[in-house]
């Protein structure tokens, strides 16, 4: 369907890209394309979509999430394609904005502030691993710095600017895991039915209009990672989910509208 005049809705434009796709990059972007599409609702035309849901997509996404810019990219890509493809006037990829962080002085007021963090012991134990690598890329980052600030053949010091942009990065995310396993705490993650959910959850919804089934754990923002079915408590679904039992069912509202879900499962 390659003529502006018929626009697709947006399930059939996700199927499309993800048909275009190879099998390794369908596996990756599945997940993400699809949650955007139900977020707006699958039998909403594509050439229906503006340019303010696009970017209101970008603002409800969590930065704690640690794929947070690559969540973004999945979606860049397929809005990409639409424009291709002629379904929509503009390229509503660029409307897809990265949030700025937040100022060290923000950042530490919410240090600030009393804060449990439940960490499951795989979540704890990547989150370990994560830190010891970005702390043995510590050298090389200064090493790029030095090298770029030594560098005397740029005009607008745009190579020291962006070595400096990723030391920093790298800096901060090594002190936000310090602090994280420092102040963690390990739940149980014994193998049990559970009456209510809550953080280190697995769960099974029923999407009671599409029927299809969604497997998800509950974490913390802290460990959330949505393409491998790790879900914020502050997530939509996720505040949705948490004291609820098997067999309710729970709403979350889009600009789709409501979207129903049943809880088929909860294990811990």
């Amino acid at each position: 369907m390659n003529s502006s005049s018929q626009s697709p809705r947006l399930g059939e434009a996700a199927n499309s890209f993800l048909a275009s796709l190879s099998l390794e990059e369908w596996k990756t972007s599945q997940q993400e394309v699809y949650k955007f599409v139900r977020w707006y609702g699958w039998e909403q035309p594509f050439s229906g979509l503006s340019a303010p849901e696009v970017a209101n997509y970008a603002e409800r996404l969590s930065l704690s999430d640690t794929d947070y810019i690559k969540r973004l990219e999945l979606i860049k890509a397929f809005l990409v394609y639409a424009r291709k493809e002629g379904w929509s006037k503009s390229n509503l990829a660029t409307h897809l904005k990265i949030k700025k962080r937040k100022t060290p002085l923000q950042s530490s007021i919410r240090q600030d502030l009393p804060e449990i963090i439940s960490l499951t012991r795989q979540g704890y134990t990547e989150l370990d691993a994560e830190l010891a690598a970005l702390k043995s890329r510590r050298l090389q980052a200064i090493d790029e710095v030095r090298r770029a600030r030594a560098d005397k053949d740029f005009r607008e010091n745009a190579p020291l600017e962006t070595a400096r942009e990723q030391y920093a990065q790298l800096e901060g995310r090594i002190r936000q895991l310090e602090e994280t396993l420092k102040s963690a705490i390990i739940i149980d993650e014994k193998q049990e039915v559970t009456f209510k959910a809550s953080i280190g959850d697995n769960v099974i919804l029923s999407d009671l209009i599409s029927g299809e089934e969604l497997h998800y754990t509950l974490v913390s923002t802290r460990e959330a990672d949505p393409t491998r079915g790790k879900i914020s408590k502050a997530s939509p679904i996720g505040k949705a989910l948490l004291g609820r039992v098997q067999g309710e069912v729970i709403e979350v509202t889009a600009p789709a509208g409501k979207l129903r879900y049943q809880i088929k499962q909860i294990k811990r």
